[in-house]
């Protein structure tokens, strides 16, 4: 099934207890305005996440609509899905920047990650999905959605929340309160709302209090006589200077119409190494959100697993080939699917189109780009907190036992290596000029590979303890939810209307 949509009785909202599937849809305009909640449900993460990346935002949601096309027609239809951008590259990409990497060469290292993410996908289908477990147990893709979460801490409090205290404080008061008490679709949409009140704050802060001295990333490091400074100058402190918290100048200056930028990539395998962790995240978040989609759906889509994944890798290998943001399916859109009971992928189409549209507005993009910083500084300090904490979540929903030295030990000297090297310009090991490991790569290379090695050494009683572990019987899915578009959609078990 690709386009041809039963109606769905007589095109009404579904009565209690019942639900329009995959390959039914409900009127036009009810179809329209279902598609319209899943373009806001998925609006906040997809812009988000490509400016925390230094990547063109609204090349990003464009490529997002386009990308959702793509996996709809890859996984034919069955599995009802919206492709956003993805946080679990966030931490990766932050150290190809401090690296000193490009956008080209960021863009290559994105794209590589999908091309092995797209061949992990196909080997799924091939052998089934069993085998993800037997490489990624929970104990270690736990290990590694928290150390690509907690690694990002310096960028959220260092480079965000300095620009403007007192707004990121808002900003991040205001998330938490929202998640709290919001209920239903506006509960999953927590993090947009966030984002709107801190921005007009900032624009009323503007207009009242005057302008803001702070410092801002990559524009005040001045040495002594005043001249920027050299990349490693010694002597570079950071100047505060004032400057209003909005600018409206390049919204002003941007044509209603018109194509984004695209951006070549070029490729590098240090810096290819540094953003392939995420892949991990990756293929445990697409098994768990089709297993949820499933649970919804009644129906049996194991089978489409390995679709799914490899669907997700070429849809990254597409959108970045052109200069936009790795994408991944999202789990406040399958929120939407829960809250409406309409899986309709006709709702996706038009959603994507809707993106796609949007994306051919460079004044709606400059607008993106207007965020403050301190708005993005309140936002991420929940964002990467929580992204990190999902591992916590994978480890307690699958038993992982910390009593077993085969989890503990590899485990916490692979967190603790990409979280205490983040925000560092000297990797941990080097092995040549151009080639080094730091930070997320290396910790995650002690973390998967070192736990293979201690299960290997271990004796017969330890092996035999990893036997007891997995998934709760009420939890769910073994491969858990390990993405921060759910923390941003639920902030917890909030799917319910």
């Amino acid at each position: 099934m690709a386009f041809g949509w039963k109606l769905y009785g007589d095109g009404k909202t579904p009565p209690l207890g019942e639900a329009v599937a995959p390959d039914e849809r409900l009127s036009w305009p009810r179809t329209v305005g279902i598609g319209a909640q899943h373009v806001v449900a998925m609006f906040g993460a997809t812009f988000v996440f490509p400016l925390l990346m230094g990547l063109d935002a609204n090349l990003a949601i464009m490529m997002s609509g386009i990308a959702t096309i793509l996996f709809l027609l890859i996984v034919q239809g069955k599995v009802p899905s919206y492709l956003g951008s993805s946080a679990s590259f966030v931490g990766g990409v932050v150290a190809v920047r401090a690296a000193g990497g490009s956008d080209a060469e960021v863009l290559g290292a994105l794209l590589v990650s999908g091309v092995v993410l797209a061949l992990v996908g196909l080997g799924i289908h091939l052998v089934g999905v069993r085998v993800v477990n037997r490489v990624l147990p929970p104990a270690v893709t736990g290990a590694v959605v928290m150390l690509i979460g907690f690694n990002l801490a310096p960028v959220a409090t260092a480079t965000y929340w300095m620009q403007d205290q007192w707004v990121a404080l808002a900003t991040m008061s205001f998330v938490i309160v929202a998640s709290l008490l919001l209920r239903g679709f506006l509960g999953r949409i927590s993090i947009l709302l966030g984002l709107v009140f801190g921005y007009l704050l900032s624009i009323l802060l503007d207009l009242t209090a005057g302008p803001i001295t702070s410092v801002l990333p990559g524009q005040n490091l001045r040495d002594a006589a005043g001249a920027l400074c050299e990349k490693e100058g010694p002597y570079c402190l950071a100047t505060a200077f004032p400057h209003d918290r909005v600018g409206f100048d390049a919204v002003g200056d941007a044509p209603w119409f018109g194509l984004p930028s695209f951006t070549g990539p070029s490729f590098s395998v240090n810096f290819a190494l540094l953003v392939l962790p995420a892949v991990i995240a990756l293929v445990a978040e697409n098994a768990g959100h089709v297993k949820a989609v499933a649970e919804m759906t009644r129906r049996d889509l194991d089978p489409m697993i390995g679709r799914a994944v490899l669907a997700d890798g070429v849809t990254t290998v597409v959108a970045t080939a052109v200069g936009g943001s790795p994408t991944t399916t999202y789990a406040e859109n399958i929120g939407v699917m829960a809250a409406t009971r309409v899986y309709s992928t006709a709702a996706y189409y038009v959603a994507a189109v809707v993106a796609i549209v949007l994306g051919l507005v460079p004044k709606f993009g400059a607008l993106i780009n207007a965020i403050p910083g301190g708005v993005l500084g309140g936002i991420t300090v929940v964002l990467y907190g929580m992204i990190g904490l999902l591992g916590a979540k994978i480890w307690k929903e699958n038993r992982v036992d910390f009593a077993n030295p085969i989890n503990l030990v590899p485990l916490a000297a692979g967190i603790v290596i990409a979280i205490g090297n983040s925000g560092s310009d000297a990797p941990l090991l080097r092995f040549s000029e151009d080639f080094s490991l730091g930070g997320i790569a290396l910790g995650t290379i002690v973390a998967v590979v070192g736990w293979h090695v201690a299960r290997a050494l271990a004796p017969a009683e330890m092996k035999a303890s990893l036997l007891r572990e997995g998934p709760h019987p009420a939890a769910g899915s073994t491969f858990g939810s390990v993405h921060g578009e759910e923390a941003m959609a639920s902030f917890g078990e909030r799917d319910r209307p």
